[in-house]
């Protein structure tokens, strides 16, 4: 076959295949739905107006004005390691989608070389050349070469496992943004907690303060003959009763501090000093609900993941299919090869070769079947994992919002509790001045009165958790 001949039949190859390159096989993208109420069903409960989405889609910690939370969860956000690897996955897939859109275009390489070869006079060939005319042993070659291939992609394939590889890329994107959201959450929690920890220990240690009161009390009551041993002997049990919940108040706090340092990237210790005076428990802000839970489908860095995981298991269904149809692919070299330098770049030199491959698993068709059922059950999970992952987020909302509803409630009636046994303490205090009462009845108003405190601050501590809760359920600090 004459060169121009096999030129043409590659012309007319590849302008065949570009043709039908607008064929792209498989299933065309569908977004999937679900059906979910406008509004949640605790919305109408918040205990305070609604801030606007806007105001709480980034930077929502700062809500809860605390300079100390803030600096704590930007450091996080600056350090985690969890993000870090998050960032790692996200160059991976990027990369892996850059190599996709590669594959859809020509390859070409250049090469060259430059051998020098002796050839043994006891091999085969050496034994017979050397009693001809003419014979070198010795001889160099230099060769100087630019080759290229394309598959054409006829039929899509190539298209679809970029699509899939994009989609891939997209998901990895929000993989980092839901990350960040966990860790700005989980550090704002640990936060919390430390602040409730060392409000506890505040009124456990008062506690402990009131009853060693009340024991030297009865010590001296007990010796003067006007109380029992029975009164100190209780009075004693109960001091220690209060004596032994500092120190699991101590080691749960020491925990949440560990906690924090490991969240902002550092070793456990490092910041400790910093948060080492006691702050109040910061109280939550209102949180917007007025969009609903359709919102959570593009709020939720999770949910907008599982779909692209979804468009890329479309897609991968036809780089399957694309199987069942032939493989394009041309091929071209151009080179010059010479013994010699200096007739290296002459037209006796030249050299090449120009291809056209075609390449059809025609029959293979069972594999492919087989493939391409799996890619198929592939999209059936991906489906299902997106209808999960919407569903449990408006769990997590609804019960956040539950939560934050009751903590809310919980605190009003304890803090009028706690209003009350002021009121009832100061009032002891006035009986026992008078001479009304006993010292031992001022010593028992305290311990109400401190029992109850202890219970509104586990209480404010639970209602900001729930909060916190809330904002990462509704997709709060990512913006998508």
């Amino acid at each position: 076959m004459s060169r121009s001949r096999l030129l043409l039949i590659i012309a007319q190859t590849a302008l065949a295949a570009m043709a039908l390159a607008g064929c792209v096989v498989g299933p065309s993208y569908q977004r999937p739905t679900l059906a979910l109420t406008p509004d949640y069903r605790n919305a109408g409960f918040q205990p305070a107006p609604a801030t606007p989405a806007s105001s709480v889609a980034s930077d929502w910690w700062a809500g809860f004005d605390d300079p100390a939370l803030s600096r704590v969860v930007a450091r996080a956000l600056a350090g985690n390691l969890d993000i870090a690897q998050a960032q790692g996955r996200l160059q991976q897939s990027r990369a892996q989608a850059q190599a996709a859109t590669a594959a859809l275009l020509p390859a070409g390489e250049a090469t060259a070389s430059a051998v020098n070869q002796e050839q043994s006079l006891r091999s085969p060939i050496g034994e017979i050349g050397q009693h001809l005319p003419g014979y070198q042993r010795t001889t160099d070659q230099y060769d100087l070469g630019l080759g290229a291939s394309w598959e054409l992609d006829a039929f899509g394939g190539l298209t679809r496992a970029r699509q899939a590889a994009r989609a891939g890329a997209r998901a990895s994107l929000d993989d980092l943004a839901a990350v960040r959201v966990a860790v700005a959450a989980e550090t704002a929690d640990a936060y919390l907690q430390v602040r409730a920890y060392q409000a506890r220990l505040a009124v456990a240690r008062r506690q402990d303060g009131v009853e060693n009161d009340l024991v030297d009390l009865l010590n001296r009551r007990t010796a003067q003959g006007v109380a029992s041993e029975r009164e100190l002997h209780e009075a004693r049990a109960l001091l220690e009763g209060v004596r032994s919940t500092i120190p699991p108040l101590t080691a749960a706090l020491e925990a949440e501090l560990n906690r924090l340092d490991i969240l902002m990237g550092a070793q456990a210790g490092t910041w400790r000093a910093e948060l080492a005076t006691p702050g109040p428990i910061p109280a939550p802000p209102a949180i917007s609900t007025a969009e609903g839970p359709p919102a959570l489908l593009r709020r939720r860095p999770d949910i907008v993941a599982a779909e692209q995981r979804l468009v890329a298991s479309n897609a991968a269904i036809g780089a399957a299919i694309s199987d069942y149809y032939p493989k394009v692919s041309i091929s071209g070299l151009l080179g010059l090869e010479s013994i010699s330098t200096a007739e290296l770049f002459t037209g006796q030199a030249a050299q090449h070769q120009v291809g056209a491959g075609l390449r059809w698993r025609l029959f293979d068709f069972g594999r492919v079947d087989a493939e391409v059922g799996e890619a198929r059950g592939r999209y059936a999970e991906s489906l299902a994992a997106w209808r999960a992952t919407v569903l449990a987020a408006t769990g997590e909302v609804e019960t956040a919002l539950s939560d934050l509803t009751q903590d809310e409630a919980r605190i009003r009636t304890l803090t009028a509790q706690v209003t009350e046994l002021q009121a009832d303490r100061s009032q002891a205090e006035t009986a026992y001045e008078g001479g009304v009462i006993s010292l031992v009845e001022v010593r028992d108003a305290d311990r109400d009165l401190l029992a109850a405190s202890d219970q509104l601050a586990q209480t404010r501590a639970a209602a900001a958790r729930a909060a916190i809760a809330a904002y990462r359920a509704l997709g709060g600090g990512w913006s998508g």
